[in-house]
């Protein structure tokens, strides 16, 4: 790899850790939509901040793009807490009206410098290790690296700082009231360190990949684990894949890194979506599946005991007396089978001990309006599941 390869894969990294941290805070507080707001949003405070000092490296545009990003949640609230209209309206109506003033000001004085509407939505990481910072003729590296470097610095500061409060203040606003921690501070001051990742980011790969890092990597993580510590871990993990994945990606089908990145994020995500062991889609669709049968099992066993009848116990009878599919039947009748719920003599169904003892404590748990006891007796009963 030549040095250039390696700065645009460090500069990526740092990018991706620096975005994800953040991400998982605003993914748990349903604010995902919110990033991209800011990200768009914060383009007035660059414009405001380049005509007051005319240079587009001054710290002061990263302020200035941070009190704007703090500006548009507040705005949003504000409209959102009329009743008049929901939150994704509002911050609809906010975001694009605010980047549009940022246009404006582009289009009408800004137009003979660089200043550019597409850099700043989309990027360009193969141009980042070619802006450097020079100390004393000292060439440093990537101007980028050293900005995300420092952010993420602060970033990883702050976390460690005020993770029990972001914690508190994220799952229970009462309990963090109650125990004097400020859920407004705490809101805000994630605001501003969002808006502050995002103007540090724009230079190097666009809004459009710092809302994709903010939020894939976080909602990939939350996926997998319920636990906040596991979930940053997983999700600084992800971002970082994506980002060197990406690149390559790109590398090899000599596309824009930026857009290849953002595109394995989506790939990395639809995985977990898919395969991931508890939330996942075909977890999710095969325990529907799994409740589905067993609810079946419970009517049939439930029937048996019903019913002395021989008739209404014969096995080629159940489904026109259950009023079932053939292969529905079959289905069920293995599964009281294999669990020793049933037994079956010259083709007549009669319940086991076992299977008299499960019926009588389901039916009194659904009699008594405690039907959320029958899936750990479920547990303790079956020895295999639907």
């Amino acid at each position: 790899m030549t040095s250039p390869q390696i700065e645009i894969q460090l500069i990526a990294a740092v990018v991706a850790i620096a975005c994800a941290i953040p991400g998982v805070f605003l993914v748990l507080r349903k604010m995902a939509l919110i990033s991209d707001a800011i990200s768009h949003s914060i383009l007035p405070g660059i414009v405001l901040g380049f005509f007051i000092t005319h240079d587009l490296n001054s710290p002061l545009l990263i302020v200035l793009a941070a009190i704007t990003g703090v500006i548009t949640v507040i705005l949003v609230e504000a409209i959102q807490r009329t009743g008049l209209v929901k939150e994704d309206t509002a911050i609809g109506l906010v975001f694009p009206a605010l980047f549009s003033i940022g246009v404006i000001l582009i289009a009408k004085n800004a137009n003979d410098v660089h200043l550019d509407v597409d850099a700043v939505l989309l990027g360009e990481l193969a141009f980042a290790p070619f802006d450097r910072l020079l100390m004393g003729g000292v060439d440093m590296g990537p101007k980028s690296l050293w900005i995300m470097g420092s952010i993420l610095l602060i970033i990883i500061a702050l976390l460690l700082l005020f993770y029990k409060e972001l914690k508190v203040s994220t799952f229970d606003i009462g309990l963090s009231s109650a125990l004097g921690i400020s859920p407004m501070i705490m809101h805000y001051g994630l605001m501003s360190v969002s808006s502050v990742t995002v103007v540090g980011a724009f230079d190097a790969v666009g809004a459009i990949l710092v809302v994709a890092l903010m939020i894939a990597p976080a909602a990939t993580a939350y996926l997998l684990t319920s636990d906040l510590k596991k979930m940053l871990l997983l999700s600084v993990f992800f971002a970082i894949f994506s980002a060197i994945a990406g690149y390559w990606m790109a590398n090899i089908l000599d596309a824009s890194i930026s857009g290849s990145m953002t595109t394995m994020l989506g790939i990395v995500f639809l995985l977990v979506y898919l395969f991931a062991p508890q939330k996942g889609l075909i977890a999710v669709l095969y325990r529907q599946q799994q409740q589905r049968t067993e609810v079946s099992l419970l009517t049939f066993l439930l029937h048996l005991n019903n019913h002395s009848e021989t008739e209404e116990r014969h096995i080629n009878h159940l489904q026109e007396h259950i009023n079932w599919q053939k292969v529905r039947s079959k289905t069920v009748l293995n599964l009281a089978l294999k669990n020793n719920m049933i037994e079956i003599d010259e083709n007549i169904v009669s319940l086991t001990e076992k299977g008299k003892e499960f019926t009588d404590l389901a039916l009194e748990y659904i009699i008594t309006n405690k039907d959320e006891k029958i899936e750990p007796m479920k547990d303790d009963f079956f020895l295999f599941r639907g």
